[in-house]
């Protein structure tokens, strides 16, 4: 099959796609493709297996969508006929919402299926065959073993965030999956990165494909990002100093552990930030919630692990913090990835203590280039050893008062009897200090040009 591109077309009328997907398309709200989707879209259209390698947030999930659903209307019939596979939960509810926008006036049906929630819909689903499969390799693999899955008919195979399904060790998943499909088909497969077991893969999987390299380490050129110089007991008060900025409207906040993660939500919301927690502890249920508030502006704070490094597509988000650098190099691409999307600009900070030195040089390494380092100033990392040595000998750092005999006060003689202060008299006043709420938020997301 040879498809014709119009050079002279502008917009998405240049692929020439049926009208029913071209009312999607328009229902989508896009109007100029973005280079993956120039790049890949007629090469799928002529049945080709591609490699497309990019960044997050480049458009991807289009540059496949739309291909695979033209040529699944070229001849309907019951499925399933195309399997798309992504890493996470997160991220296959959102590919399944894109294709069902781009395809909303086309009739084609799909199911989306994944662990943490109920099997028995899913399989109820997949009873009536429909065209698309998008799930997880767990899931996807449960249900082939059962039989309630039959990938005989298949005849597109889509592998999303190839990278990242690597990480989390869904590779040997991913063969025993690709044993049970035809070996005539169509194979599509999309990665931020190429490490050295995906090649081996894409060499397996691929036949001649038409290979699109957009990726490079380095992180897109809208995002302003830059190493924060903190000590670990002031990262708390650091993160609410950036968030309390004006040009902060919603943030995500990436943390090392599930533990810290739902901590420090729940410490920013008791402090009055409308902040919510993303991670793996989660019911499929509560990370729904937690991602639907965060879309819809209910939270201006998400606080997650590295699950939703890749999985989270939300628009407008204006800085990504990384509370706790990453646990690799190649993570730092992918977590500050989430601001700076479709072509708008974010801020992302990562936040460094002196024991991160390796993992900074690592990634200026990967990256081939210097982080920017930034200092706000009372939140240095020797600031308290440089206000300790500015105090006058024998003074006490814990109220800076001399005793009547010269010597400093000790922690429980704060108090002109000499008893302890108890906690509720901690504060001048002897009340407790009411928290600034949502400080420097507002609702909504500002799109900065």
């Amino acid at each position: 099959m040879t498809v014709s591109v119009s050079n002279g077309s502008t917009g998405f009328d240049r692929f020439g796609l049926k009208e029913a997907l071209m009312r999607g398309v328009r229902h989508a709200g896009f109007e100029s493709p973005r280079q993956i989707q120039l790049e890949t879209i007629p090469a799928g259209l002529a049945g080709r297996d591609v490699l497309g390698l990019a960044q997050t947030g480049t458009g991807k999930t289009a540059a496949y969508a739309l291909p695979l659903l033209d040529r699944l209307l070229d001849d309907r019939r019951k499925g399933p006929r195309a399997l798309v596979i992504a890493p996470t939960r997160e991220l296959a509810t959102q590919i399944a919402a894109e294709f069902r926008t781009l395809s909303r006036f086309t009739g084609v049906k799909m199911v989306t299926i994944y662990g943490g929630v109920p099997i028995r819909s899913q399989i109820d689903k997949l009873a009536r065959r429909p065209e698309i499969v998008v799930g997880c390799p767990g899931r996807v693999l449960d249900l082939l073993r059962r039989g309630l899955l039959h990938l005989d008919q298949v005849e597109t195979l889509v592998l999303d965030e190839a990278d990242h399904m690597f990480d989390m060790g869904f590779l040997p998943d991913i063969r025993r999956i690709l044993a049970a499909l035809p070996a005539r088909r169509q194979n599509l497969l999309f990665s931020a990165t190429m490490p050295k077991d995906i090649r081996r893969l894409a060499d397996d999987l691929l036949t001649n494909p038409h290979v699109v390299e957009l990726a490079n380490a380095a992180p897109a050129s809208t995002i302003d990002h830059a190493l924060y110089l903190v000590a670990e007991p002031r990262k708390r008060a650091l993160l609410e100093h950036l968030l309390a900025g004006d040009d902060c409207d919603s943030a995500i906040v990436f943390t090392r552990t599930k533990r810290r993660a739902s901590r420090l939500a729940e410490q920013l919301s008791k402090a009055g930030h409308r902040a919510v927690g993303l991670q793996g502890n989660m019911s499929q249920g509560q990370r729904d919630r937690a991602m639907r508030g965060f879309r819809s502006r209910s939270y201006d704070i998400l606080v997650a692990t590295d699950i939703a490094a890749r999985g989270i597509d939300v628009s407008g988000v204006s800085h990504v913090i990384n509370f706790d650098v990453p646990n690799t190099p190649e993570a730092y691409t992918h977590r500050i990835g989430r601001t700076g999307r479709a072509e708008l600009e974010g801020v992302a900070c990562t936040f460094v203590t002196s024991s991160d030195r390796a993992w900074v040089q690592s990634t200026e390494r990967m990256i081939g280039a210097r982080i920017q380092r930034r200092q706000v100033e009372g939140f240095e990392p020797d600031a308290e050893g440089r206000s300790e040595r500015r105090r006058p000998h024998g003074q006490s750092r814990s109220n800076g008062k001399l005793r009547s005999n010269g010597q400093p006060r000790s922690k429980v003689e704060s108090r002109s009897n000499g008893k302890p202060r108890s906690k509720s008299e901690s504060q001048s006043n002897g009340k407790p200090r009411s928290n600034r709420r949502n400080a420097g938020f507002r609702p909504g997301s500002r799109r900065r040009a």
